[in-house]
């Protein structure tokens, strides 16, 4: 079948999107000093205060936005669609797992720690960023905060909750959330370019691989 492997292209087209958000202002400083303010931001599903000065850096999907700090060299993407699970076992292919659960709010809120190579070619710095995936999934609709710390931040980042990355800036964050119920909330498989019916295959194949059976993964690889 043509789409057994779109999601795979998908998922590294979506982190080549995100690492590329970070080069995107070039206005990034040396300043390690911590900043003691706060941003409020509100959208259509989301509003709440980021921890130092941020400011709107992309707006043109209504459902996604962007954010930057250049002082810490943070960007931030904040994005809503009717089933974040189902991302998030996407990512687990691309061993994205074992969330740290936290509730603020209210709302139960899986964090997830990872990393990423800047840049795609030989020109490009390739250090490592720290990134840390916060999603929450309501009865209707399901929220990611996306944090990607630039490899030359001076943010003390962790892959765990102990680390500055979580404790001044993400945490802050996340208990100053509140959630929105949106309407024509964008579907997953339309994100992905699937039919409904193609997206509920491929998940159950993802399924597959989540439960143990490796053969599973050739299926979803083509």
């Amino acid at each position: 079948m043509e789409t057994k492997n779109i999601i795979i292209i998908a998922v590294v087209v979506a982190i080549i999107a995100i690492a590329g958000i970070v080069f995107a202002t070039g206005m990034l400083n040396n300043n390690a000093n911590k900043n003691t303010e706060t941003t409020p931001f509100e959208n259509e599903f989301m509003k709440g205060s980021f921890a130092g000065k941020v400011k709107l850096v992309n707006d043109k999907e209504k459902f996604m936005q962007s954010y930057e700090d250049e002082q810490n060299k943070i960007t931030y993407n904040i994005s809503t669609v009717d089933d974040s699970n189902a991302l998030m076992d996407i990512y687990y292919l691309q061993g994205v797992m074992n969330p740290e659960k936290r509730t603020f709010n209210g709302h139960e809120w899986n964090i997830y720690f990872t990393q990423a190579v800047e840049g795609n070619d030989t020109n490009a710095s390739n250090g490592t960023m720290n990134i840390i995936i916060c999603q929450s999934q309501q009865e209707k609709q399901g929220y990611l905060i996306y944090m990607i710390i630039g490899a030359d931040s001076k943010v003390n980042a962790t892959l765990n909750t102990y680390g500055e990355s979580y404790t001044d800036f993400v945490e802050p964050l996340l208990n100053s959330i509140t959630l929105k119920e949106s309407k024509n909330v964008p579907k997953i498989y339309d994100e992905f370019g699937l039919s409904e019916d193609q997206f509920a295959e491929q998940m159950e194949l993802i399924q597959q691989v989540k439960a143990g059976n490796q053969s599973a993964i050739k299926q979803v690889a083509g």
